[in-house]
C-alpha cells in the first residue's frame, strides 16, 4: 500500500489522472450506457491527465528541485550529474527531496558551529598570544629605558636590571621554541626517535632534574607502591621526557606545600602501557578540564602568571602524545587533585 507521504511524480500523476479520469467516465456512461465509449473516455482522460500532470510536475516543481540540488553541491554538472538530474531525481517522492535537503542543512550547520567554535578560538589564541609576548616585551622595555634614562651608571641597580631583562629575553626564547615545537609537532615535521627503555628509569630522571623546586615546597616526588616493577615501552625518550617534565613541573606548581607528586604504570592489554602521574593540590574545575590541552588555556588566570611558564606545556604534551598513536587525559576535582595520564606502546621486540 503506497504511503501519500512518500508518492514519486510519476505516482502521483497516475492518483490524480485515475480521479479525473474515472468519475467522468462513469458520467458517460450514464449518458451513453455504452461499455466501450466509457472505456474510450477513461484511456483518453486517463492518458492525457497523467501526462500534462506528470509533465507540469517535472517541469515546474522538479527543475526547481533540480536547482535546489545544485545549489546544494555548488558544482557545476557532470555528465553523470546531468543523467542523475534527468532520470534519477524525478523518481524520487518529496519526502525523499525534503530528507536530502534537511542532512544537507544539517551538515551546514554542524560546519558552520565548527567554524564559529575555530574563530573564537583563533580569536582568543590571537588574544593570548599577544598577551604573553607583551607582558616580557614591555618589561624589557622598561628596563632597558630605565637603563639608558642614567641607572647604568648606577651600581646598585644596573646589573639587577640587566638580569631581570635576561630573565624576559629568556622567556620571550623558550615561548617561541615552544610555539615552533607545536607546529612542528602538528604539521609532522618533528621526526620521532622511536626506542625501547625503562618508564620507570625516565621518571626518577625527571624527577632528580626538578629536585630543587620540590624541596622549596617541600613536595615528596615518588613512584606509586606496587609500580615499581620496571615496564619497558617504545617511544621517542626526549620528547616522553618533556612530557614527564612539564606534567611534574605543573604538579609541583599547582600542588601544596608538604604534598606528594606520584607516578604510578599499569600494563593494561600487553600492548599498551597506562602511565598516570598524580598530584594532591587544588584540583582543576570541570568546567575546564575539556580545555585544558588548548594553547594559552588558564584555569587561574592571576595564579598562572604568577608561577610562570608559557601556557603551551600541557598542549605540547597533547601533540606529543598524539604524535606517537596514543592519547592523554586529565581527571581532576577541586581540592584533592588531579591526575594526568597517557599511553604508550608497550616494548617492541
Amino acid at each position: 500500500m503506497l504511503s501519500q507521504k512518500n508518492f514519486t511524480p510519476q505516482q502521483l500523476a497516475v492518483v490524480t489522472a485515475l480521479a479525473l479520469s474515472v468519475p467522468i467516465s462513469l458520467a458517460i456512461l450514464v449518458f451513453k450506457p455504452v461499455w466501450w465509449v466509457g472505456l474510450l473516455f477513461f484511456v483518453v482522460i486517463f492518458l492525457g491527465s497523467f501526462g500534462l500532470i506528470l509533465y507540469t510536475l517535472q517541469t515546474f516543481i522538479y527543475r526547481k528541485i533540480k536547482l535546489i540540488y545544485k545549489l546544494i553541491y555548488q558544482t557545476k554538472a557532470s555528465k553523470r550529474e546531468e543523467f542523475y538530474y534527468k532520470n534519477i531525481l524525478p523518481q524520487k517522492s518529496i519526502d525523499e527531496v525534503r530528507e536530502d535537503v534537511e542532512a544537507w542543512a544539517q551538515q551546514r550547520k554542524a560546519e558552520i558551529e565548527v567554524l564559529q567554535q575555530n574563530e573564537t578560538f583563533r580569536k582568543e589564541f590571537l588574544q593570548n598570544l599577544s598577551h604573553e609576548f607583551k607582558t616580557p616585551i614591555f618589561a624589557i622595555q622598561g628596563y632597558v629605558d630605565t637603563l639608558l634614562g642614567g641607572a647604568l651608571h648606577n651600581d646598585a641597580v644596573n646589573t639587577k636590571f640587566l638580569q631581570s631583562t635576561s630573565r624576559n629575553v629568556e622567556r620571550l626564547v623558550n615561548l617561541v621554541d615552544d610555539l615552533d615545537q607545536i607546529t612542528k609537532l602538528e604539521t609532522g615535521e618533528l621526526e620521532l626517535n622511536m626506542q625501547n627503555f625503562v618508564i620507570q628509569d625516565l621518571v626518577k630522571e625527571v624527577y632528580e632534574s626538578l629536585s630543587l623546586k620540590a624541596d622549596e615546597k617541600q613536595i615528596s616526588c615518588i613512584i606509586k607502591k606496587g609500580c615499581e616493577l620496571p615496564i619497558t615501552v617504545y617511544a621517542d625518550k626526549e620528547k616522553i621526557r618533556q612530557v614527564f617534565i612539564n606534567l611534574v613541573d605543573n604538579a609541583i606548581k599547582y600542588g601544596k606545600q608538604h604534598g606528594i607528586v606520584e607516578s604510578s604504570f599499569y600494563n593494561i592489554d600487553g600492548r599498551h602501557v597506562l602511565i598516570d602521574v598524580s598530584d594532591d593540590g587544588a584540583g582543576i574545575s570541570e568546567e575546564h578540564l575539556d580545555r585544558i590541552f588548548e594553547r594559552f588555556y588558564r584555569t587561574d588566570l592571576a595564579r598562572s602568571r604568577k608561577v610562570g611558564g608559557s601556557g603551551l606545556g600541557l598542549s605540547i604534551c597533547k601533540h606529543i602524545i598524539e604524535a606517537h598513536g596514543q592519547s592523554i587525559h586529565v581527571r581532576s576535582k577541586i581540592d584533592v587533585g588531579s591526575t594526568f595520564g597517557f599511553t604508550l606502546q608497550s616494548k617492541k621486540n
